[in-house]
């Protein structure tokens, strides 16, 4: 572990760095230049400190990877620290095979606001040689970093932001979009909905970018089936925690399906409040960014016949089964990776093959040479098994309906979801051509 002068940023999520605008909280993880212990791994967080960021760093072949994340707002249970900790999975996998390779990771908290995440990433790459951002899970701020990413040559691997824009007209060469997108969740989840009897719908939406455009995704594959979108409500985010007056709305309108264009913390808070309104018992709670940790800070009472689309789950295959076996020691009991965290390490896993076939010197002298050569090499990883990334940098993988058990259906810890359809890869995504991505001549 490289030990460096401590700044007031050094512990992630402190009273500091939620606080102070221009953060300049990293946490720093250094492998391939000493066995890296179980220890050392999950507790970098805690005891990592950070170098006074430095111009000029001459013949410097060090990686340096900036995770950018909700570490203490909405999203933190739904990216956050486990999804951290799946990040720091790929790296040690990759240092256990690759000992010639040095690869540093920073981690800071965005805390959702757009200004915060691009004065911190032109930090991070201006004067802290980092040569790409990962996780940068909030719509707004996704679309202000990959400008800033563009720009300066860098790398942006986005593994929890849902807007498709960053693969339609705000997709650039340096940006890969991996996970989910809000064409994808809904295509999944509107679509087997109106077809299984749902053609009627209600929207409670998050104001900000993400709330809108799932919804108007939503809407056009609900209208594409021959089903109606009845009305829908709008509550400010992130700091609505009363929701009764828009589900009361939603319960007079008639609506047979209730659709979530919301996520986090606000998102359980809505279901929670659904059933104690007795919302589930006139209409079919449908989500359009629903993970297993939602579910299972629900619990099964409550989460109970919800409707959502995933493109992870733990006990899917045996491939996935093994690496949530191998997450085990870096996460608490009773706690499953969702698809937004295990991206984090499937991305950042892909990222490091390119990494190693470039040699580190030339990947960080280009992020768009690296992010092709991303393109150019099949993915497959134990969470999302083998897929591709298009030239729009979608990542292309299946996408699977669920819909959560009862209380009385659930075998042991963990067994949460009945797997009712597959998306197969090639129909789970926008196609290409319907983007409107620069980077796609027709």
């Amino acid at each position: 572990m490289l030990t460096r002068p401590v700044t007031p940023c050094a512990i992630e999520g402190s009273s500091y760095c939620r606080t102070n605008k221009l953060t300049k909280m990293e946490t720093v993880m250094t492998l391939n230049r000493m066995p890296l212990s179980r220890r050392a791994m999950i507790g970098a967080s805690a005891a990592a400190t950070v170098a006074p960021l430095r111009r000029g760093r001459a013949a410097d072949a060090t990686v340096r990877i900036g995770m950018l994340t909700d570490m203490s707002g909405p999203y933190s249970d739904v990216t956050g620290p486990v999804g951290v900790a799946c990040a720091r999975q790929a790296l040690s996998e990759f240092a256990k095979t690759n000992p010639g390779i040095a690869v540093e990771m920073l981690v800071a908290d965005h805390q959702n606001k757009p200004d915060i995440a691009v004065g911190l990433v032109r930090e991070w790459f201006d004067r802290g040689g980092v040569d790409m951002i990962l996780g940068v899970d909030s719509s707004a701020v996704a679309l202000a970093c990959t400008t800033v990413v563009a720009e300066l040559d860098k790398v942006h691997l986005n593994t929890g932001a849902g807007t498709s824009a960053l693969t339609g007209k705000a997709c650039n060469a340096n940006t890969v979009h991996w996970t989910l997108d809000t064409w994808c969740i809904p295509h999944s989840t509107a679509t087997a909905v109106v077809k299984g009897g749902g053609d009627s719908w209600f929207f409670i939406t998050a104001d900000y970018t993400f709330g809108h455009t799932a919804q108007n995704d939503t809407t056009k594959f609900i209208q594409a089936e021959g089903g109606t979108v009845i009305g829908s409500a709008v509550f400010p985010f992130p700091e609505t925690h009363d929701f009764s007056a828009y589900l009361l709305k939603a319960q007079a309108s008639g609506a047979k399906v209730l659709g979530f264009a919301a996520a986090g913390s606000n998102f359980i808070n809505c279901v929670k409040q659904a059933r104690e309104f007795g919302v589930d018992k006139t209409m079919t709670l449908a989500a359009l960014a629903c993970f297993i940790t939602d579910v299972v800070a629900m619990g099964l009472p409550t989460a109970q016949g919800l409707m959502l689309t995933e493109t992870f789950y733990w006990d899917l295959n045996d491939r996935t089964r093994a690496f949530t076996q191998r997450m085990r020691p870096a996460v608490a009991a009773g706690v499953f990776p969702n698809m937004d965290q295990a991206g984090s390490y499937a991305a950042l896993t892909h990222y490091l093959k390119a990494v190693k076939a470039l040699g580190a010197v030339r990947a960080k002298e280009s992020g768009r040479a690296t992010v092709a050569a991303m393109k150019r090499m099949p993915t497959d990883d134990d969470c999302f098994g083998p897929g591709s990334i298009r030239e729009d940098g979608r990542k292309i993988h299946p996408a699977y309906l669920f819909r959560v058990k009862k209380p009385e259906e659930s075998r042991y810890a963990g067994d949460l979801y009945t797997h009712l359809a597959t998306t197969p890869a090639e129909a789970a995504f926008r196609p290409i051509a319907d983007g409107g991505c620069p980077l796609i001549r027709t």
